[in-house]
């Protein structure tokens, strides 16, 4: 066991697809990141909340001085805003990872994991108050928490919640993160403080110098066994071969049941143009919740095929497209601005 997370033996990260207690997003606030577009990043994260915030409650974390602000952009009953000292807003790098289980007389626990962060390998700086959110939101919130011994975002792994991850090489051995552990040591670190079984490695994602490739860009479970897959039908497109060995990797993986990944592929990776850089919008960083499914979509022409395939991974959510160009722009989508808080389990009654 690896020390200090001892007290988190039994629990385990559940699939995003499981009961929601919330969602939390955190109100964009790095002037130098926006290049001049810091109020249309507000404007789009604000629509992305109201959006979730039709299907479950979410908290905005803000900067003092802009919760006011982020109060009037977000007006919805079902949105509270939260002040707490934030660098940036891609809270699925930031906030806590919650694992949820039960205490031995079978009392639901739920207790926020606080991996190090360290502004994606030292690119962004400051990041003291990033790293910092998983204890100030877990006091504010009254939940449990356990510092863990690595360096980890949110968006370098996908989960199924039956004790499969998968990540990408090109992140999660990156010497700018955790140098000092072997590959072995890092899949031990994931599996005391998550309650991975099986850790499932595959090269790179989409060729993201911020994140150094987070796999959620383009690989989400849909349930246990099956993987949504963001692929690139454009052989000119530089991202091509890069997807394509990633999802050879994958073939034939088997997850911690013993079960060959089922792939089901959203075969075009759309673009969108902004102040002249052309930026990726993929249609796997979505993110779910309660009841739906949200979407980036940018007017591609492919953007309601795309939408039917997910639907049909998803049957009984509604599926929502959100405008994803100036959150692309920000350096991510929906998946990446958000983080789940899980419901607490059911109780496990006692035998005698």
């Amino acid at each position: 066991m690896i020390a200090g997370l001892e007290g988190l033996r039994g629990m385990a990260m559940p699939a995003e697809s499981s009961p929601h207690e919330r969602t939390l997003i955190a109100f964009p606030c790095r002037h130098e990141l926006w290049r001049g577009r810091l109020y249309e990043g507000q404007l789009a994260w604000a629509h992305l909340a109201r959006t979730i915030a039709d299907f479950e409650p979410v908290t905005m974390l803000a900067n003092p001085a802009d919760a006011a602000s982020a109060s009037d952009l977000c007006a919805h009953p079902n949105i509270d805003v939260v002040e707490i000292a934030l660098d940036d807003s891609w809270l699925r790098d930031t906030a806590p990872i919650y694992v949820t289980g039960h205490a031995a007389d079978g009392t639901p626990r739920r207790v926020g994991v606080d991996f190090s962060f360290n502004g994606w390998g030292g690119k962004y700086l400051p990041c003291d108050n990033d790293d910092a959110i998983a204890q100030r939101w877990t006091e504010h919130a009254g939940h449990e928490r356990v510092r863990a011994p690595m360096v980890l975002e949110g968006g370098a792994i996908t989960v199924d919640g039956e004790g499969t991850l998968i990540t990408t090489e090109q992140c999660l051995l990156n010497s700018n993160r955790n140098p000092d552990l072997s590959r072995r040591e890092i899949e031990e670190t994931l599996g005391a403080a998550l309650g991975i079984e099986k850790v499932i490695w595959i090269p790179y994602s989409i060729d993201d110098r911020d994140t150094d490739s987070h796999v959620d860009l383009v690989a989400m479970f849909i349930e246990g066994g099956r993987l949504l897959w963001q692929g690139c039908s454009d052989r000119n497109d530089p991202e091509f071969d890069r997807l394509a060995i990633s999802r050879r990797c994958l073939l034939g993986a088997q997850d911690a049941r013993g079960r060959a990944l089922e792939l089901v592929d959203l075969p075009v990776l759309p673009y969108c143009e902004i102040d002249g850089e052309r930026l990726p919008v993929p249609y796997a960083n979505l993110y779910l919740c309660n009841g739906g499914v949200i979407v980036p979509v940018c007017g591609h022409p492919a953007d309601g095929d795309m939408l039917d395939i997910i639907a049909s991974c998803f049957p009984d959510r509604r599926v929502v497209g959100v405008p994803g160009e100036i959150i692309a722009f920000g350096g991510g989508g929906p998946h990446c601005t958000t983080q789940q808080v899980p419901a607490l389990p059911v109780p496990v009654p006692l035998t005698h």
